[in-house]
């Protein structure tokens, strides 16, 4: 079997993050595979790390002429059975031949115009498979594949370090400081959780308007707005609780980390975290929207120790099960060999 994949997106999201981990993971099971990636990955040090072939292209535009010629020499010189673009642009750049099967992974909502000419399509959550078959993609060509995250072990960052006290309620949040992830009602929620500190890490266009809001509710003292970090595993490692309070989530990688970490989580029921979550079980779904029904189930946990255990364990649980690298290895292998002509 033989893999070329091809990423065109130099950001650090959760699909860039996760193919670097995913070329890592492969590579380990001995499968003969190729990187093509974008000039200025960051990924590009730990595919190379990990002894992946890796390649760098220009990735300008879908219109790059050059990057798909390059595409097409690689084709020509791997002869891969299967090639696998990341997201839209790869898709659009990649060609079609009877030579190869062409499979595009889908981590969001995509207009399917870009995709049509691919053989199969995966995505990484039950509810983008359905989209994808409700714009007309037949059954058998559509596959949900889910994600693993970074399972290394990690030191908790001290609490001193970032001016948090000790013994307090600790919540922590991750992402885009976006409207999207709806860290204003998790704001609202924290003016009703009057002994609660929080760890909010992200960057983004919101970060003024937040700071205002947590200056207005006269909760500033104790928010701490961490700006971008790559230490995700040990600020979980430090905190009571993850909060996920999103109001557009398609899958929440944040909540696999948090179940790695055995951190209890209460999520916002949009769509990843209502199809993550087991309600009591792994988590604590809430209504999105709903600022005091968060800081409810929140205090819940925070005094509840005996259910703040069982969350987090639960949480462990689900992951080893569905979501751990060896569990999800194998099931892209098996869609390989299912699908390569």
């Amino acid at each position: 079997m033989r893999l070329l994949q091809v990423m065109a997106s130099d950001k650090t999201g959760g699909a860039e993050l996760f193919f670097g981990r995913m070329c890592g993971a492969l590579q380990e099971r001995g499968l003969s595979q190729r990187a093509l990636i974008r000039r200025g990955a960051v990924c590009r040090d730990d595919l190379l790390a990990a002894g992946v072939p890796t390649l760098t292209m220009p990735f300008l535009a879908n219109g790059d002429i050059l990057s798909r010629w390059l595409i097409r020499r690689q084709i020509r010189d791997f002869a891969p059975d299967i090639l696998l673009s990341w997201m839209s642009r790869a898709a659009t750049l990649c060609p079609t031949s009877r030579q190869f099967v062409h499979v595009a992974r889908l981590g969001g909502y995509y207009k399917m115009k870009y995709f049509r000419h691919c053989d199969h399509l995966v995505g990484n959550t039950q509810h983008i498979v359905s989209y994808i078959r409700d714009h007309g993609w037949p059954a058998e060509r559509v596959h949900y594949l889910p994600n693993f995250v970074d399972e290394r072990p990690a030191t908790a960052v001290r609490r001193d370090s970032l001016a948090t006290p000790e013994g307090v309620p600790l919540l922590l949040a991750l992402g885009r400081l976006h409207s999207d992830k709806a860290f204003d009602i998790l704001l609202a929620a924290m003016a009703r959780l009057p002994d609660a500190h929080l760890w909010l890490a992200g960057e983004g266009p919101l970060l003024g308007p937040l700071k205002a809001q947590s200056d207005a509710l006269g909760i500033a003292g104790r928010i701490r707005f961490l700006g971008w970090r790559d230490d995700a595993q040990s600020l979980l490692e430090a905190a009571d609780i993850l909060v996920c309070p999103s109001r557009v989530e398609p899958l929440g990688n944040v909540i696999l980390e948090a179940w790695v970490h055995r951190t209890p989580v209460v999520a916002a029921a949009s769509t990843g975290p209502a199809g993550l979550i087991t309600d009591g079980v792994d988590g604590l779904l809430v209504p999105m929207e709903d600022a005091g029904a968060l800081a409810g189930a929140v205090s819940t946990v925070i005094r509840d120790g005996g259910l703040a255990e069982k969350l987090a364990q639960g949480g462990r649980l689900t992951y080893e099960s569905r979501f751990s690298r060896p569990a999800v290895v194998d099931r892209y292998l098996q869609f390989f060999a299912k699908v390569a002509r």
